[in-house]
């Protein structure tokens, strides 16, 4: 029978339950076991697609177009896994869901309520991801805090699942904060205490706790949590803060993390591990010993908050890993790049520029002037959506001598639009899913920059956009030097160009970085980071 193990948290959001459950999911996946993970996203949103990355951190997206939480990021990244729009389940979905089942008459004339309906819709959503994975364990990660409004019917959920499955099959893992008092330097577990309290209050007895603090937990603090929650103490587990993040696995493990979820859900412990985490130590080996040291400037909108742009720190830490170069990432507003001299003053000392994607008029002019200084000074500069797409209006006003070209998105009223909207995109008055989004074919032309990167014709990447390269001026681009180097394959979009005679002028359509793994470094990062390399070193 599937094992399902549900996280929660408890104090404080932002203790990094996803990395406790990627991690686990790792762990257990090394041991031989096939997992795949859900995120539980309490808030009203259908998805995480029309939320500002200030409210809620970066908009992943899955393969098949679905946009969700961050969390579903590491849990691909940990896993080596490809996840669906199944493996996000939101309060949104399910009211919908249910309502639109009450509307078709589904409920036989019953008084649809919060229990059973809403509870039962969960849980099915639950058992369809475990049944179409045929997972020998799913892990099921709460959003937000035990205590919240908005997750009581998740958390009512889960409780009849353990119900339902029994103790054998369903373990509860409670993830809380263990802060420390500077004036007396003493661990304090009054917080966890409380926390499992509102808890039990639900009717869910933590199986196991782990301890999120600055440092290791105490014995004594162990022994308090053992005593006051009512938990073994070698299911009180200690999680530090660690430098990188692809370190948790080994020190929840080292823990005993992983023998006692084994041991509590009856899974025979499979022969192979070490082997299976080789390739994993030797990953963090080359992240944690560099042999050099570059500077790249990711120029954005949202740079208050990292988490905004989580997926390009990932991906860049895989290339560092793949490099053995440490990488320093100048976070840069691109509002600030729009005084006078703001390029000159910022960019001097980087030895490469990344701009992201992002929405809206606010500091597009600053990363046209990132672009411009970039190409001008030849800079290594790689692109992406967003940043594709202002690659092209620099190059169209300072290469063709349109000056006022622009994206209709920015300027409708622009002479020379040579980033147009979609035409699937025309009449859309909905947001949320409408984006040209998930996985697409892109097609590479032999013996360009691109294709030697890839080393192959044709490439699956993931897309989340509504404007697009207007083909109208895609011959004077090409005779001017800027190459079209990947396409749609049916010609009509452009999906990568490359400038020729610079060291690394690169841009895509797509993300690249929402496929880049570990030991897999997405093909456009890594060339990229060699090609900085190269640079700080003299090539």
């Amino acid at each position: 029978m599937t094992k399902f193990i549900i996280i929660t948290g408890g104090v404080l959001s932002g203790l990094g339950k996803g990395v406790v459950t990627s991690s686990l999911g790792m762990l257990l996946k090394s041991h031989g076991f096939s997992v795949t993970a859900i995120k539980v996203d309490p808030y009203l949103n259908c998805d995480a697609g029309t939320m500002n990355p200030f409210e809620h951190g970066e908009v992943f997206v899955l393969n098949d177009g679905t946009e969700v939480d961050l969390d579903l990021g590491n849990y691909e990244r940990f896993l080596g896994i490809e996840l669906c729009g199944d493996d996000n389940i939101t309060t949104g979905k399910v009211y919908r869901s249910v309502i639109e089942k009450e509307r078709a008459g589904e409920y036989l004339g019953k008084t649809v309520q919060i229990i059973p309906h809403i509870t039962d819709e969960i849980n099915r959503r639950i058992w369809k991801v475990a049944d179409e994975t045929e997972s020998d364990v799913v892990l099921v990660e709460m959003g937000g805090t035990v205590g919240d409004i908005e997750s009581s019917p998740f958390l009512e959920a889960s409780r009849q699942l353990h119900m339902e499955v029994g103790d054998d099959n369903l373990m509860f893992i409670h993830t809380t904060l263990v802060p420390v008092m500077d004036v007396v330097g003493e661990q304090k577990t009054k917080p966890t205490q409380h926390s499992v309290k509102a808890l039990r209050t639900i009717g869910i007895e933590p199986d196991m706790i782990v301890g999120r603090s600055k440092v290791e937990l105490e014995p004594s603090t162990k022994r308090k949590i053992s005593l006051f929650c009512d938990v073994p103490q070698e299911a009180v587990i200690s999680s530090p803060n660690a430098d990188n993040i692809y370190r948790v696995p080994r020190i929840l493990d080292a823990e005993g993390l992983t023998d006692y979820v084994m041991d509590k859900l009856k899974l025979e412990k499979e022969n192979g591990f070490d082997e299976c985490m080789k390739d994993w130590k030797e990953f963090l080996h080359n992240y944690e010993n560099p042999e050099s040291d570059v500077t790249i400037a990711l120029v954005g909108k949202y740079c208050d908050l990292e988490d905004a742009y989580a997926s390009h720190v990932e991906a860049l830490s895989h290339c560092r890993a793949a490099t053995r170069t440490n990488i320093e990432m100048r976070f840069l507003e691109s509002e600030d790049l729009e005084e006078e001299d703001g390029a000159e003053k910022l960019l001097k000392d980087v030895d490469g520029i990344l701009i992201p994607g992002g929405f809206g008029t606010r500091g597009i002019e600053g990363k046209i002037n990132a672009v411009n200084y970039a190409r001008t000074n030849e800079i290594p500069l790689f692109s992406i959506c967003l940043g594709f797409q202002v690659s092209v209006v620099e190059f169209a006003r300072n290469v063709l001598g349109y000056e006022d070209a622009n994206s209709s998105e920015f300027d409708h009223k622009t002479k020379h639009p040579v980033i147009d909207l979609l035409p699937m995109q025309r009449g859309i008055d909905k947001m949320g899913g409408t984006m040209r989004l998930g996985a697409e074919k892109v097609v590479l032309d032999e013996g360009t920059k691109a294709f030697e990167i890839y080393g192959e014709e044709e490439i699956q990447e993931r897309h989340r956009h509504r404007y697009e390269v207007n083909l109208e001026y895609k011959d004077e681009f090409e005779e001017s030097g800027m190459i079209f180097s990947g396409k749609s394959s049916n010609k009509k979009r452009m999906e990568i160009l490359e400038l020729e005679g610079h060291p690394f002028f690169m841009g895509c359509q797509f993300h690249p970085e929402f496929k880049s793994r570990p030991m897999d470094p997405a093909p456009l990062f890594l060339a990229f980071v060699e090609a900085v390399i190269a640079r700080r070193n003299g090539e």
